[in-house]
């Protein structure tokens, strides 16, 4: 994970950590040097914020920080707008003690506040936001096609249970669509309730229709259309794909090299050390859930052999060296014994690379001192 500069003055003279809840806020507060926390409890309103802030003596020289949670970034940019040096810390990276039982929000902003102070916290990179606003919207249609997922499968089971069996072929084509919609239950109580559950998935697939046309047109508007196009043109990258990538990752140019992008995506394989003992285990899963799946689902087109489309926009040259390189791993790979999934996660960390120099200007192989192609071990 890239370490994220912190925007707190390199002399604050009041340093302030805040436990963010619905309603509520505990505020601890340290001068520069000695002294121990004061805390205080305020509104998450806007207006005892800003009263909080003045009673501080004013945005000027203060470093406040809080935990990212499920508030959001409201309350950053709130602070930003009054001029306020902002942090927010990452959750999962904040030292714990092994022998700490007692846990309270009094305890937590003071906790927060001493290792604020000493430097110990690792802080996120807040999200502008329409960047946050096209992640909202992406996960909504990821939570729609789930919710399809679980409206089918209950269409199925309850034909299985009927003894309503299609053996045509795969399920969900137009073809089996139109089996299904043709299916009449003797019970009127099992038919009507079938026929309920296929209303409801009418609806989520025009809501998934809908959607999936809009996101097309934000794609090919000024401000992500370069982005889209310039990820569009590896294998496995489709526009919704390149747009959730996008809405996740933000800005690229934060990771200054591709490890820390693939370490913050959770892809690298974790490890546990001591002495002589040496072992490598399973990847880590430590970083962006929405962002691995996109990934490894494109991964899994390399195992194909490099081909160029006979229409269609054409693969750059990066590109191109991407599918060459990614299918000739993959088949060593195979080759030599490794487990599909194991492979199709080691390909994701190549892509991974060939990515980032895509989306941060990187020379082509041959010219850059830090080449995708080598930059991270399968």
């Amino acid at each position: 994970m890239p370490d994220v500069i912190s925007t707190a003055p390199a002399r604050p003279r009041l340093w302030v950590a805040l436990d963010v809840h619905k309603f509520s806020i505990v505020a601890a507060t340290l001068p520069p040097e000695g002294g121990k926390p004061e805390v205080a409890r305020i509104e998450t309103t806007e207006k005892a914020i800003r009263r909080y802030i003045t009673k501080l003596g004013g945005p000027d020289g203060l470093a406040v920080s809080y935990e990212a949670g499920p508030g959001g970034f409201a309350l950053h940019r709130l602070l930003t707008q009054m001029g306020v040096a902002c942090d927010v810390i990452a959750p999962s990276l904040i030292p714990i003690r092994a022998g700490d039982r007692v846990k309270t929000d009094k305890r937590d902003a003071k906790k927060l506040v001493t290792l604020f102070r000493a430097g110990l916290l690792r802080f996120v990179a807040p999200p502008t936001l329409e960047t946050e606003g096209l992640r909202d919207l992406l996960r909504c249609r990821d939570d729609l096609r789930c919710a399809r997922t679980a409206a089918r499968n209950r269409v199925l089971k309850q034909l299985l249970r009927h003894h309503r069996i299609y053996r045509d072929g795969t399920a969900w084509t137009k073809k089996h669509r139109a089996w299904v919609n043709a299916q009449r239950l003797e019970d009127p109580l099992a038919d009507l309730a079938l026929e309920q559950i296929l209303a409801h998935l009418d609806g989520i697939e025009r809501q998934l229709d809908l959607l999936d046309q809009e996101l097309d047109r934000i794609a090919k508007t000024d401000r992500w259309a370069s982005q889209v196009t310039a990820l569009c043109a590896f294998r496995g990258i489709s526009t919704l794909t390149a747009l959730g990538l996008i809405a996740e990752i933000g800005d690229f140019a934060r990771f200054s090299h591709p490890r820390e992008l693939a370490s913050w995506l959770g892809i690298t394989p974790s490890e546990y050390s001591s002495g002589e003992s040496q072992h490598r285990g399973h990847i880590t899963k430590a970083g962006n859930k929405h962002a691995r799946r996109l990934l490894v689902e494109a991964a899994w087109h390399y195992r194909h052999a490099p081909r160029r489309p006979a229409t269609g926009p054409q693969p750059d040259e990066r590109a191109w060296q991407a599918q060459v390189r990614l299918h000739h791993r993959y088949r060593h790979l195979t080759q030599t014994g490794k487990r599909t999934t194991v492979t199709n996660i080691a390909i994701a960390r190549e892509l991974v690379a060939f990515l980032w120099a895509a989306m941060t200007d990187q020379p082509l192989r041959g010219t850059d001192p830090v080449d995708p192609q080598e930059a991270i071990a399968a």
